[in-house]
C-alpha cells in the first residue's frame, strides 16, 4: 500500500533514539523527509547521516524544547530549508519518575515543560504550515494516563494532558482539515527501557514477568510496530481518522491481565 508520503516534511521530536528514531526510519522508508528536533544534535545527526548513507532524506535542528524561543526557532530553521510543514510527531518526552510523596513542585512543573508543555509549543509553531498543507498531527502517549504506574504522578499527569490535546486539537482544527491523533504505547522495548530493566536486582526475571503480562505473544511492542502506525496515521489513507487515540500494544492496556495464566 502506497502512503502517499513522499517528500513529505515530518517534524518528529525527540527522533534520534527509541520510538522516535524507529518512526524517523519508517518515515524515510516511505519517502517523508523526516526532520528530527530535539536537545542532542550529536545524535540527532548520526541518525541523519545513516539516513543519508540508505539514500533517504533527513535533516536535524536542535532546540532545547523547554524553551519557548528555540521551539520557534527550530521550525523557522524547518520553513527556511524545506518552505512547508505536512506534518509533526510529538514524541520526545522521559517518564522520570517525579511522584506524589517524594516529589516537589519545581519538579512536578519541571517534568510537565519536558513531556508536554512542548507538545502544545511545537503544534502551535507548526500550526501556520500545516494550514496550508493540510497537514496532520500525531501525539505519542503512555499507558500510564489510562493505568497508572506508580511513583512517576508528573509523567501519568503530561500523558492525560497529550490524550486531552489530541482531542481538544481534532475538535480545534476541523476547519483546516487537519487530523489529529495519538498513538499510544505501553511496553516498548528501546535503549531507555533496556537501561531500566539492567538496573533492577534481577533484569532477565523481570523482563521476563512483564512480558508475560502482554497479551499478544508475550512481547513487547517495537519501536517499528508504533511507527507503522504513526506513519499510516499521518497519510492519506487514513484520511477519516480523527480524534483517535490508538493503542499499539498487544493488548497491554485493556485486556485481561490473566489471560497469561491461561495461555
Amino acid at each position: 500500500m502506497d502512503l502517499n508520503l513522499k517528500d513529505k516534511v515530518v517534524i518528529v521530536s525527540g527522533g534520534a533514539k527509541g520510538i522516535g528514531e524507529g518512526i524517523v526510519k519508517v518515515l524515510a522508508n516511505e519517502g517523508a523527509i523526516p526532520v528530527i528536533i530535539g536537545r542532542n544534535i550529536a545524535d540527532a545527526n548520526k541518525v541523519v547521516d545513516n539516513m543519508l548513507g540508505a539514500g533517504y532524506q533527513s535533516f536535524a535542528v536542535q532546540a532545547e524544547l523547554s524553551s519557548p524561543e528555540e521551539c520557534k526557532k527550530s521550525i523557522q530553521a524547518v520553513v527556511d530549508k524545506f518552505g512547508k510543514i505536512d506534518g509533526l510527531v510529538n514524541n520526545a518526552g522521559v517518564n522520570d519518575g517525579v511522584n506524589l510523596e517524594h516529589g516537589s513542585y519545581e519538579k512536578f512543573m519541571a517534568s510537565l515543560h519536558k513531556n508536554l508543555v512542548h507538545y502544545y509549543l511545537l503544534a502551535h509553531e507548526c500550526l501556520p504550515y500545516l494550514k496550508k498543507s493540510s497537514g496532520n498531527i500525531v501525539n505519542i502517549g503512555s499507558k500510564t494516563a489510562e493505568t497508572g504506574q506508580g511513583g512517576t504522578s508528573a509523567y501519568a499527569a503530561a500523558n492525560g494532558g497529550r490524550n486531552a490535546l489530541t482531542r481538544e486539537w481534532a475538535v480545534e482544527l476541523l476547519k483546516y482539515n487537519i487530523r489529529v491523533n495519538a498513538v499510544i504505547v505501553a511496553e516498548c522495548y528501546t535503549p531507555m527501557y533496556e537501561n531500566w530493566i539492567k538496573s533492577l536486582e534481577n533484569p532477565e526475571e523481570k523482563l521476563k514477568e512483564i512480558t508475560n503480562t502482554i497479551p499478544l505473544e508475550n512481547r513487547m511492542t517495537t519501536a517499528e510496530e508504533i511507527a507503522n502506525m504513526v506513519a499510516f496515521l499521518l497519510s492519506e489513507v487514513s484520511s477519516h481518522t480523527t480524534g483517535q487515540l490508538i493503542h499499539v500494544d498487544g493488548g497491554y492496556t485493556h485486556l485481561d491481565r490473566a489471560l497469561n495464566k491461561t495461555q
